[in-house]
């Protein structure tokens, strides 16, 4: 005789439901989220918008279209800084940033932007270095929640203090308040800082490469992604580099079964310059 499923089990046939109708209802698929990580975002999603139950969040997207924004912001990872990881951004200006001088025009792709941070992050880095106008930016993710607060660069003045502290270890040339300003308890950046950035909705787990770049920077998103599509991801990062282009992962990524094609620049930090055929150059 079949024993009744006990909680664990149930939670577990309603979270596969709930990324079934998320796929075949909005065509997101979530499938190859790590499970551990998925499974703490949906449940803190359905004590928000489902009474507490999956099963009951799983109702309301599929008959509340207009709740997806919200359902996509919960599932994304939008928890970031200016200049996070210093060391990271000065090894970008003082190994990297030289070396994209040699091209006449950058592209750049900033792949799970979040809010912005980082992505404002490279923008005073490029200014810096002399190289912003001759660059465009595509700052892309899933939420288009997420990417509406990177647009508008404005964030509590609370992390002030800190993003100072992060700018300068990075190398930073001047103050960081000379990029913002703060008002009524919130910081806001210079709207020079946008003019060459584009921010985009992408979904890794079902996108295509949109761009040829000299730089992709994807940290820190890899982690809550299964193995297939951290691949699938890489694959992407890989084949919208420039042969000698540059890419920057998280401080627990790696480029995995891309590694092949990559040479470190700093291993520690993990930066990698493509040495390997562009995606034009693999077709037959």
């Amino acid at each position: 005789m079949d024993h009744p499923p006990d909680d664990l089990e149930l939670e577990g046939i309603e979270l596969d439901l709930f990324v079934e109708a998320m796929r075949r209802r909005h065509g997101y698929d979530f499938g190859q989220y790590a499970p551990a990580s998925l499974l703490r975002r949906v449940r803190q999603l359905a004590q928000r918008h489902g009474d507490g139950a999956i099963s009951a969040l799983t109702h309301r997207l599929l008959h509340e279209p207009a709740l997806l924004p919200q359902l996509l912001e919960g599932l994304s990872v939008p928890a970031s800084d200016m200049f996070r990881d210093p060391s990271v951004f000065r090894a970008l200006r003082e190994q990297v940033l030289p070396l994209l001088a040699s091209w006449p025009q950058l592209t750049i792709w900033q792949a799970g932007c979040a809010h912005g941070e980082e992505v404002y992050s490279l923008a005073i880095l490029l200014e810096e270095a002399g190289l912003y106008e001759r660059s465009q930016i595509f700052a892309t993710d899933l939420s288009a929640q997420a990417l509406e607060r990177a647009r508008e660069g404005i964030y509590p003045l609370r992390s002030a203090q800190q993003w100072s502290r992060n700018y300068l270890a990075a190398g930073g040339n001047h103050s960081l308040s000379d990029y913002c300003s703060a008002r009524y308890g919130l910081l806001k950046l210079d709207g020079r800082l946008r003019r060459h950035v584009t921010f985009a909705q992408h979904n890794l787990a079902a996108d295509a490469v949109f761009c040829e770049a000299q730089l992709v920077l994807c940290r820190n998103v890899l982690i809550y992604f299964s193995n297939p599509l951290q691949q699938r991801s890489l694959a992407l990062f890989r084949d919208s580099l420039v042969r000698g282009g540059f890419l920057c992962l998280g401080l627990r990524e790696r480029p995995g079964a891309a590694e092949a094609d990559f040479t470190p620049i700093d291993a520690n930090l993990r930066i990698y310059r493509h040495i390997g055929p562009t995606a034009t150059e693999r077709r037959p």
